[in-house]
């Protein structure tokens, strides 16, 4: 997009008169200039009514405090001051109203539909339109340091390291409509810019907004397209005379200050188009100041300034958005509501992708036909495939060929080249200049023999952004992905496309940082799930897995859990070995209650269909956390009258002589009825006795509730071990492209100590 552009202006004699007379407020001409930081040349062509730009002649102006409307000498080609007709304000009120009418129809049917992604039909508006949120402090113009982005914009509730905006900025975008009368909406791509424009063209027409005022929404890629070039006043007019309505009535109306001018998708006009369409812009604004004016741009593609213009920001989806947003989509299918949710809630890395409306948008589309598929790399190829190659060319929008060399493939490289480079050195936010430097590096290494200065790599980068919203300006010259999700899909397709000569080598450096680096293995999901062959790569994940547990007395543990899953009947001995080494890991690290995960990757419904052997462990071992428990309830013999009833149950047949032996310990409980007071009296004095018998019976009976003595650094090592062969078991669900000799191996070596290991 072009520089401002506008029309001259000089001033008439009356003006030149006026003008002197404020001048005396001022030492001089020449301070004035000095003051507004103009040529003194353009202050001396002002006062002898020579020609100059507008946008000076208005700083001119409002500096004599002097209105430029009565200081200008109009041009013959617009109306002055003296040719408006002066309107009573019933009659004004009549128009307004009969436009109002006549041009619903062309509101609701310009606005009121949305077509989204794939769908086969328009749905309305007002069924998926969710609440927006806008930040008044636009952060790529910010001048914020690295240090104070990690310090304050990294999101620590999911435990992952991606930008986070900060919240404390936000207001709602009605609120923002309402407080500013001249609007420039930017956002990113898919941010919902032309969605929340038509949201507002249809609260105004329906009354819930400016109801005072007749909205007017204009597509500035349709606009600047059309054949005559027609000035905005001829379109609205046009539009108008389409509706019956009488003519000069679009021009009474602006001059009345009594329109809603709703501009969409400055980013989206043609680079031959964009001078032309500024000037008109400027123009149009410049005669028609009273009424109420909204332009909506992608923030990196916003090169320029309308002067009297507020800019905000879009913000993300929120959870509340996210939330309103699944709720209206899947309003004919309402169960899949919070599964939906509940989805996002346990994937973090997805989750991130739901804070861009269109990204969120996919997501439910997938969910509606799938529920998301197992394996996320499909997700995201599919939102990285909309933002890189769908989203322009779904709308026909012709971008900048800043980088028209560089295919979709080359695009990719690159961006892999940035995300791998970046993530290897631990940095989420990247400076300006680090970036341009890593895009000539790329660009003349596949573009052998061209050289690019940094203004073509300023301009190239400046293209990702603003076609593709992949990468992002956070604030001033600094720059990140925009989800770390993307950083890290990049980053594992720069791995899985490594030349086959380094493959390996790449491969076993990634698997040494799985073990250290949880940052990482989100890469090695992705990775896993690109190789075309993933045998190396996972035997050398169980390879550097069973190396952190050499210790004998660790490697006594193993030998404890193989014991315990060689007694059940449950074919899948690694996802028995899995759900007694989770439920002896809770007690060693002292957390309240195992998750069994390895054992839900390896078999998704393994805790809803346990086994009799493994239902009874698993209600003894809640036996075994009443002593934490108690103190967390209101009501706690209730709570220890259920936990023992399930294990008695549980017992009875398998295990009658315990099954006696816990009806016994429960009924020392119920002897002292349901006063609280006495038995908080009772537990201080015989808890830990009650405890202590019922552990050791546990211990006698099924091998399990030991208390084992391990040092802080050893219980580390087990929790690193635990989390080593989940992400194990997650690739091997995962990966499509490993052979059933590798799978099978990894499958029977799980969690199986050393000794038999190697037999």
């Amino acid at each position: 997009m072009g520089k401002r552009a506008g029309r001259s202006l000089k001033a008439s004699t009356i003006g030149i008169s006026r003008a002197n007379q404020s001048l005396l407020n001022f030492e001089s001409k020449l301070s004035l200039a000095d003051e507004l930081e103009i040529s003194r040349a353009t202050v001396q062509k002002f006062f002898v009514g020579k020609p100059i730009g507008r946008e000076n002649f208005h700083k001119i102006c409002q500096k004599l405090q002097l209105p430029w409307q009565a200081i200008a000498e109009i041009p013959d080609d617009e109306f002055s001051l003296e040719e408006l007709i002066v309107t009573s304000k019933d009659d004004v009120e009549t128009l307004v109203k009969d436009v109002r009418q006549k041009t619903r129809t062309y509101i609701e049917s310009k606005c009121g539909i949305v077509r989204i992604l794939n769908m086969s039909q328009p749905t309305k508006l007002n069924d998926v339109f969710t609440n927006v949120n806008v930040l008044e402090k636009i952060g790529r113009n910010q001048r914020l340091s690295i240090n104070d982005l990690l310090s304050v914009r990294l999101d620590c509730h999911s435990k992952r390291s991606h930008f986070y905006p900060d919240i404390s900025q936000l207001i709602p975008g009605i609120k923002a409509i309402e407080k500013y009368p001249k609007l420039m909406i930017l956002g990113n791509p898919g941010s919902g810019k032309t969605t929340f424009l038509k949201y507002i063209a249809i609260q105004c027409i329906q009354g819930r907004l400016f109801e005072d005022l007749i909205p007017v929404f204009i597509s500035l890629k349709v606009f600047t397209e059309l054949e005559h070039h027609p000035t905005l006043l001829e379109w609205i007019s046009t539009i108008f005379d389409n509706y019956g309505v009488e003519p000069n009535a679009a021009k009474d109306l602006l001059v009345q200050g009594r329109m809603l001018v709703l501009l969409d998708g400055l980013d989206e006009v043609r680079d031959i188009d964009s001078e032309r369409v500024l000037i008109a812009i400027n123009s149009f604004y410049n005669q028609f100041d009273r009424n109420r004016f909204i332009i909506t741009c992608r923030t990196a593609a916003q090169e320029f300034t309308i002067e009297e213009f507020v800019e905000v920001e879009l913000g993300d989806f929120n959870d509340n958005n996210i939330a309103e947003f699944a709720s209206k989509w899947f309003a004919q299918k309402p169960d899949k509501i919070p599964k939906f949710l509940q989805t996002l809630r346990c994937n973090a890395s997805i989750r991130e992708l739901a804070n861009n409306p269109l990204l969120l948008t996919l997501l439910c589309s997938i969910f509606e036909e799938t529920n998301l598929p197992a394996s996320r790399l499909e997700i995201y190829r599919e939102g990285v495939d909309l933002l890189l190659r769908k989203w322009d060319a779904k709308r026909n929008i012709e971008r900048k060929q800043i980088y028209q060399n560089l295919s979709t493939q080359h695009k990719e490289e690159l961006l892999s080249h940035i995300a791998f480079t970046s993530f290897v050195k631990g940095e989420y936010f990247l400076k300006q200049q680090e970036l341009e430097q890593y895009i000539i590096n790329y660009v003349e290494s596949v573009l052998q023999g061209e050289k690019i200065d940094l203004c073509d790599s300023t301009a190239i980068l400046q293209s990702i952004e603003a076609q593709h919203g992949l990468l992002v300006e956070r604030a001033r010259g600094i720059y990140s992905f925009s989800h770390l999700t993307f950083q890290e899909y990049f980053t594992a397709r720069k791995i899985a496309q490594s030349p086959p000569q380094t493959l390996n080598l790449t491969l076993e450096r990634l698997s040494d940082r799985l073990v250290t680096d949880k940052r990482w293995r989100e890469v090695a999901l992705l990775t896993v799930g690109m190789l075309k062959n993933a045998d190396y790569f996972l035997l050398m994940m169980k390879q550097k897995t069973d190396n952190l547990i050499l210790e004998p007395s660790l490697q006594r543990f193993l030998q404890w859990v193989n014991c315990k899953a060689a007694a059940s009947v449950n074919s899948k001995s690694a996802t028995v070995k899995a759900f007694y080494y989770d439920l002896a890991l809770a007690h060693i690290l002292s957390l309240f209650g195992s998750t069994f995960e390895i054992s839900r990757t390896l078999e998704v419904n393994f805790n809803r269909t346990l086994e009799p052997s493994l239902a009874l462990d698993l209600a003894l071992d809640r036996t075994l956390l009443l002593p934490e428990s108690i103190h967390r309830v209101s009501d706690p013999e209730r709570m220890i009258e259920r936990v023992l009833n399930r294990a008695i149950f549980r017992a009875r047949n398998s295990e009658p002589e315990l099954a006696r032996e816990l009806q016994k310990m429960k009924q020392q409980l119920s002897n002292l009825g349901r006063n609280k007071q006495q038995f908080q009296q009772w537990w201080q004095v015989n808890g830990k006795a009650w405890t202590e018998h019922l552990k050791q019976r546990i211990r006698l009976k099924r091998n399990i509730g030991h208390n084992w003595q391990f040092s802080q650094q050893q219980k580390q090592i087990l929790k690193q071990y635990y989390d080593a062969n989940l992400l194990l078991a997650k690739c091997l669900t995962t990966s499509l492209f490993v052979s059933r000799e590798v799978r099978e191996k990894i499958e029977h070596t799980l969690l199986l100590p050393l000794i038999e290991t190697s037999d």
